[in-house]
């Protein structure tokens, strides 16, 4: 395939709809933490960025919004090149910079105290971060606790950083700053408001 058709092909069909649609499942997401919300393959960026991943950075990133690259959707030319030519996002030099970053390999990821954890007054201009994983079952399990739960929920992302736990519990303890975090698998997406709270569960 021609280097330039890989980047103008593969955007939203219909962008109004397609962006509503992706939008409105983020936010039901966001407001159900933990709970998985379908999303079809609107989008078709080139790899290894993910359908999911690249629907989602369409529908909220636009040339406002400094986006971060991981390592390995850095390297690619055709990436950096689809995103700006569909979404029009500058990219971000560093983690703190971004107001999204897309990570494909999110077990190799940065610190979450890296990305920008917003100001006391101004925390929504911290990093959401948008997590490709595998699934969302075959991880190790997560018990979710706070608000949007109406007890507890489960959740078990695959490919998540080692230390992710220790690390979302410092991210709560910065409230009302700090970051948030879809979860985009094949199929659909969940995702981790800074508000919810992290347990390890015993296998």
């Amino acid at each position: 395939m021609d280097i330039a058709a890989q980047w103008i092909d593969g955007g939203f069909a219909d962008p109004v709809f397609n962006a509503q649609a992706v939008f409105r499942a983020v936010m039901d997401a966001m407001a159900r933490p933990g709970s998985e919300r379908p999303l079809p393959a609107f989008a078709r960026p080139p790899s290894p960025l993910s359908a999911t991943a690249g629907a989602i950075a369409l529908s909220l990133c636009d040339n406002d919004t400094p986006l971060w690259l991981d390592p390995a959707l850095q390297a690619s030319a055709a990436i950096k090149s689809w995103l700006g030519f569909h979404a029009g996002a500058p990219l971000a030099n560093t983690p703190a910079d971004a107001h999204f970053a897309l990570v494909a390999t999110p077990a190799e990821m940065a610190a979450l105290d890296g990305f920008s954890q917003g100001t006391q007054d101004y925390p929504d201009r911290s990093t959401t971060l948008i997590l490709q994983v595998s699934d969302l079952t075959s991880g190790a399990p997560l018990l979710l606790e706070g608000p949007g739960i109406e007890k507890t929920a489960t959740i078990a992302p695959a490919q998540m950083p080692r230390h992710f736990v220790e690390q979302w519990k410092q991210n709560s303890q910065r409230f009302p700053r700090g970051v948030d975090i879809i979860l985009a698998a094949p199929d659909g997406i969940a995702c981790l408001p800074r508000t919810t709270r992290i347990k390890t569960m015993e296998a």
